[in-house]
């Protein structure tokens, strides 16, 4: 996949709402593998697509996008022997590796989080409302009676306000959102749900509808119940945001660099792991010369 085309696959998964990190070489140093302009997609699940350099760069581009989808702060890497890049700037972070190529890379790895997703079922004063207010918050926000536009990632709103609003609960559910919100007293949410409980809708779903949506606000005007049920979904946003779980690496114990834990040589009742057949061949020559390395599994 060239640079190119990694963008466009970026393009792509942004519209679909999908997070993910693009890692871009913006500088090299000879022999690397890895050219200016090379870039890959890391998605949240640690995959990568496209090719930012060899296995020494691999594990930790890997790491470190992870690691800027669970912070959403971009960094800009310097991989190589820290003595090559002398005073490094601030907002600078240098990742020693020890290729045998003795090349070098500068890597900007950026976060691409998607803008949430609202979707609102209904025609009133409110619901216009409360998509126009999301959209000033850059959110993608629609409204749309059959729910069909809803995934996974979306936040549905029913404010439908007396009109079909079994049905329109019932679709939103059958299509496993990520949150469900019912506007509407407390006694009509009841009533929905019994209904639709009645109707065989599973225990667990039902569940997950915010029953009246949106923060109690008090007694306010029909228009600002906008207010409070963005202002719940601004809410679940923060606290819910996911964080990929990011692995701990291991340390190579010939080269001193940064691998991801895979097909470990155990000595004296510790695994050891490498970045390549030509360090693992050297470890087992002579494990007792590289076993008082620290080594992390």
């Amino acid at each position: 996949m060239s640079g190119w085309d990694v963008l466009a696959e970026a393009g792509d998964r942004a519209r679909r709402g999908e997070a993910f990190a693009l890692a871009t070489v913006v500088w090299r140093e000879g022999p690397s593998s890895g050219k200016e302009s090379c870039r890959a997609i890391v998605t949240e699940d640690g995959e990568l697509h496209g090719w930012i350099g060899g296995a020494c760069a691999e594990p930790v581009v890997l790491r470190e996008a992870r690691q800027a989808l669970a912070e959403g702060t971009p960094r800009l890497l310097l991989l190589g022997t820290p003595e090559r890049f002398g005073t490094v700037p601030a907002g600078m972070t240098v990742v020693p590796i020890a290729c045998q190529s003795e090349g070098a890379l500068e890597i900007y790895v950026e976060p691409v989080v998607p803008a949430p997703h609202l979707v609102v079922a209904g025609r009133s004063p409110l619901a216009h409302t409360l998509v126009a207010l999301a959209a000033a918050l850059d959110w993608r926000a629609e409204l749309s009676e059959d729910l069909a536009v809803v995934t996974g990632q979306s936040y549905v709103v029913i404010a439908t306000q007396g009109h079909n609003d079994e049905e329109a609960l019932e679709r939103a559910l059958a299509r496993d959102p990520a949150y469900v919100g019912l506007v509407g007293s407390r006694r009509r949410g009841e009533a929905v749900l019994g209904y639709l409980a009645d109707r065989g809708v599973a225990a667990d779903r039902l569940a997950r509808v915010q029953v009246p949506a949106g923060v109690d606000l008090g007694a306010v005007a029909h228009r600002e119940i906008a207010v409070a049920v963005l202002a719940e979904l601004v809410r679940l946003r923060a606290v819910r945001r996911p964080v990929p779980v990011v692995a701990v690496d291991a340390v190579d114990p010939v080269c001193g660099m940064t691998v991801p834990p895979r097909d470990p040589v155990e000595y004296e009742g510790v695994a050891y792991h490498f970045c390549c057949v030509g360090c693992r061949a050297a470890f087992e020559r002579d494990p007792a010369a590289y076993a008082k390395k620290e080594s992390r599994c």
